[in-house]
């Protein structure tokens, strides 16, 4: 069986959070929206078809849990998350992502969505937020 491995977009972009049962946990470092990134670790997948049924039902009960871990990092720096966006974009990176995005009506891209929209402001005091992010998750 093929090895995990991360694709580098994700370390350029992110900060590790943690493990979780299925994915690898990252903080998107864009610090204008409490963001994770939920990464299968699993080799080689593309789409949430390739994963076996168990494991779409985990994905799904990860990305409930980084939803509440985003909500408590929203309340951190006063982001009061009115909305999660949960997507599986994957056009740039082709590896099976799926991205956990608080937002509210004032945060910079409302009511589009954030990919695109502008560059990433890079998230100051990121070391704190892993940590409230790994508390969050129970990691």
């Amino acid at each position: 069986m093929a090895e995990f491995i991360l694709d580098p977009a994700f370390v350029a972009t992110s900060h590790a959070v943690g493990d979780l049962p299925l994915c690898h946990v990252r903080l998107q470092d864009d610090g204008r929206y409490p963001w994770l990134v939920l990464i299968p670790r699993l080799a080689g997948l593309r789409e949430i078809e390739q994963l076996s049924a168990p494991d779409r039902a985990r994905l799904m009960e990860e990305a409930v849990a980084a939803g509440k871990a985003v909500r408590v990092l929203g309340g951190l720096s006063g982001f009061e998350v009115e909305k999660l966006n949960i997507g599986a974009l994957g056009n740039v990176t082709a590896q099976l992502h799926v991205h956990v995005v608080g937002r509210c009506a004032a945060d910079p891209a409302w009511p589009g969505p954030v990919w695109g929209h502008s560059a990433a402001e890079a998230y100051g005091g990121a070391s704190d937020a892993v940590l409230v992010a790994r508390k969050a998750l129970g990691l």
